[in-house]
């Protein structure tokens, strides 16, 4: 298949970051919006985003102009007519999203594939709303689009495989790095990052530890750029509890059951960096912990004594989650390194983690704090 023309529909952050990949990698790009203004809108994120990385001297001036030159705004959706492959990358419902494709069906030719950047929808059931299930793939791109390396290339059942073939061609092809993976909820990244996020807002909510006390030793224990309840604040406290109960809803697993104070810090309007306040306070550019739980138990309990315990009850099951990942044939751990390391910022995937903490050592700490785990885990 010739991709040449790609349409991006919904010029959003994500969406118009994504329209920016596809121009300033060659290709013809009709980005559209439901209006006139909102294209207007999108056309000044890109444009925004392209001057920045002129003016830093990461894109020739003459390249600046080439890019804006590949890409038409527009308000009308039957502009998609000549393209070869259409993303959509609309709000994150599953309607909207299956309205979108049923009107593309009728738009554009029997040969065109249909991408959905969703991050956890079931790719299946837009792929069953059309009448070209066998063409449709989910292509999950991490914000910022034009920063970020990984793009989850998500096949279903019904997906003929030289589409899949050429999606992840496409992605390569626009300087991105694929990972390809059946359709399953969250897919790799967002699977294994939000059960160990949850623990984390869990472990929040017991008073345990102190917000800033969790985040300063899991960064110490793994050197992730990050601790989960900053992480939790920058992509949204909102996005989070959506995740949570997609993922929730199709697995039925009590890791991802939203801690109740993560849910109440939602109803209250505090959802993290964009609103001023969630886990932490952001205000007048200071960042401090604002939820602060009061210990009702007293009990002093050894495990919960020792300055490792924070990092083994949230980062061993997450590394465990990787090992089920592996052990259901999910995906390969050389992808799950390469998608956590690239999707989350990871300095080093979990299996690569685990094999400096060995692997044996991991499983013995789950079965003292009363974990189950994979059994592969013994023989990794």
């Amino acid at each position: 298949m010739d991709i040449r023309t790609v349409g991006v529909v919904g010029l959003g952050t994500m969406g118009a970051g994504i329209a920016e990949v596809f121009a300033r990698s060659g290709f013809d790009v009709v980005a559209v919006e439901v209006t006139a203004e909102l294209a207007d809108q999108g056309r000044a994120r890109i444009d925004k985003s392209l001057s920045k990385a002129r003016d830093r001297g990461r894109l020739d001036p003459a390249d600046y102009d080439a890019t804006l030159g590949r890409l038409t705004f527009t308000a009308n959706r039957a502009d998609l007519a000549g393209a070869d492959l259409v993303v959509e990358a609309v709000p994150e419902r599953l309607e909207l999203k299956t309205a979108l494709f049923d009107e593309l069906d009728g738009i554009c030719g029997t040969h065109t594939v249909f991408a959905t950047n969703t991050s956890s929808l079931p790719v299946t059931r837009l792929a069953a709303a059309t009448k070209r299930p066998d063409r449709v793939v989910g292509m999950h791109f991490f914000n910022p689009a034009p920063v970020m390396r990984l793009v989850e290339v998500v096949h279903t059942v019904l997906t003929d495989s030289a589409v899949v073939d050429t999606v992840r061609e496409l992605a390569t092809a626009c300087g991105k790095t694929p990972v390809a993976v059946r359709d399953r909820a969250g897919f790799v990244a967002n699977a294994l990052l939000f059960g160990y996020l949850n623990d984390a807002a869990r472990m929040a909510e017991t008073g345990r530890r102190s917000v800033d006390e969790i985040d300063r030793l899991v960064v110490e224990a793994t050197g992730f750029p990050m601790g989960p309840l900053t992480l939790m604040d920058l992509i949204g406290l909102d996005v989070c509890v959506e995740v949570l109960k997609v993922m929730f809803d199709e697995t039925r697993d009590r890791r991802y059951a939203t801690a109740p104070l993560l849910t109440r810090l939602v109803l209250a309007g505090h959802l993290g960096r964009k609103s001023g306040r969630g886990y932490y306070s952001y205000a007048d550019g200071n960042v401090t912990p604002a939820v602060e739980v009061p210990r009702l138990n007293n009990i002093a309990v050894p495990d919960r004594e020792q300055p490792g315990w924070v990092a083994e009850t949230l980062v061993y099951p997450h590394l465990d989650d990787a090992v089920r990942m592996l052990d259901d044939n999910y995906a390969s751990r050389e992808d799950i390194d390469t998608a956590m390391r690239l999707g989350c910022g990871y300095p080093r995937g979990p299996f690569a983690l685990l094999d400096e903490l060995r692997p044996p050592k991991v499983a013995d700490a789950l079965e003292r704090l009363g974990y189950s785990y994979s059994p592969l885990l013994r023989y990794l």
